[in-house]
């Protein structure tokens, strides 16, 4: 569900870039513009990962962190059924009964897990296409119209993920008396692959870099296009009260009504290089912004940013890329409603860890 979406943006055709979220109205910086509850979630745990492939345990529901055993800690559990799922709560186990984890998606998960050697000569991003894939199924067992949202977002299948649509048909519609053929199981797939946002694990200065603890699809969040300067940012380690896995965005500047709002598809210190690789591998198009446009013509790019400091965008990467190790995170202003008088917040708030810092340019 999305909350104040519907006054804040609105869907419209951007010329070259096809379907986007433009400004319903003039937004402020720190305004948060979107929150959405998810409409296909699930782990991006391989379906027979070690148990210390991730120094994490997520709650296969909320995916909040599970904690270790203590005497303050006594309430996590696992799936009667098949032990093979965790939740961080009763609580969580109840919801998931009834949702991600019903008696169908338990079922056919174990199934799937008892299986290990037909996934052997395939890769491990084949288990977790069956995840999803489950995920999908079990969502249009209750609610069968979503078929039609899934289906009407961007992605066409290639020739791997017709691969995979076969081999994961065979496996998942011997459980399901949905009639989802091979050529829908692969649009399905595209989909999810052009459409799916990660979920995060926890930031550590010291630690491990951020791991990809789930996945989900966000009806709305999905048409925010892509900027190598972008306007607003989506806060991933915010928990909205109860509902983890919600997705909040909120504006870096203040934008015109009318004007296109866009995000970008990864952290802003990539070289250009490796922006124009990811967005053609993962995504199919050339970034034509205009800081691609500049970076394009570097020749020496380790040092460009001293050379070119006055550039707009150099400023902007100077002072909204969090400067916090192990995160280079992007800084959005607190919202207007926490500053002085509700006019914009001089405190930049980063999007990757939570650093505070103040905007000496207001």
């Amino acid at each position: 569900m999305a909350a104040d979406s519907s006054s804040a943006l609105r869907k419209e055709e951007i010329p070259g870039k096809g379907s986007g979220l433009v400004a319903a109205k003039p937004l402020k910086a720190g305004e948060t513009i979107l929150t959405e509850s998810p409409l296909v979630l699930y782990s991006a745990c391989p379906l027979f990962s070690s148990p210390s492939a991730s120094p994490f345990t997520y709650c296969d529901h909320c995916f909040g962190l599970i904690l270790p055993p203590s005497d303050s800690n006594l309430d996590h559990v696992s799936c009667p059924s098949c032990s093979n799922h965790h939740f961080c709560s009763h609580k969580c186990l109840s919801l998931a009964f009834t949702s991600s984890h019903s008696a169908w998606a338990c079922k056919t998960l174990t199934s799937l897990m008892n299986s290990s050697s037909l996934f052997l000569q395939h890769p491990p991003e084949r288990q977790v296409q069956a995840r999803f894939l489950v995920a999908v199924h079990n969502l249009l067992r209750r609610s069968p119209s979503h078929i039609q949202t899934l289906l009407s977002l961007h992605g066409t299948p290639d020739d791997s993920i017709l691969c995979a649509a076969e081999f994961l048909h065979s496996l998942i519609s011997i459980h399901s008396e949905l009639e989802l053929s091979v050529d829908t199981t692969a649009l399905l797939l595209a989909k999810d692959r052009l459409n799916s946002f990660c979920l995060m694990g926890p930031y550590s200065p010291d630690g491990p870099q951020r791991s990809i603890k789930a996945y989900a699809i966000y009806p709305i969040a999905t048409f925010f296009n892509h900027d190598c300067i972008p306007n607003a940012c989506r806060f991933d380690y915010v928990y909205v009260k109860e509902h983890k896995t919600d997705i909040v965005f909120r504006m870096i500047r203040d934008v015109e009504e009318g004007e296109e709002v866009c995000i970008s598809y990864f952290r802003l210190n990539r070289d250009y290089c490796t922006r124009k690789r990811i967005l053609m591998e993962d995504y199919g198009f050339t970034c034509e912004c205009s800081r691609c446009k500049i970076e394009a013509n570097w020749d020496d790019r380790k040092n460009q940013w001293e050379k070119n400091s006055d550039l707009p965008h150099v400023r902007f990467l100077r002072k909204y890329v969090c400067e916090m190790k192990n995160c280079a995170g992007t800084m959005a202003p607190l919202s207007p409603e926490n500053a002085i008088g509700g006019g914009p917040s001089r405190i930049l708030e980063c999007n990757f860890c939570g650093n505070l810092k103040m905007d000496t340019d207001r």
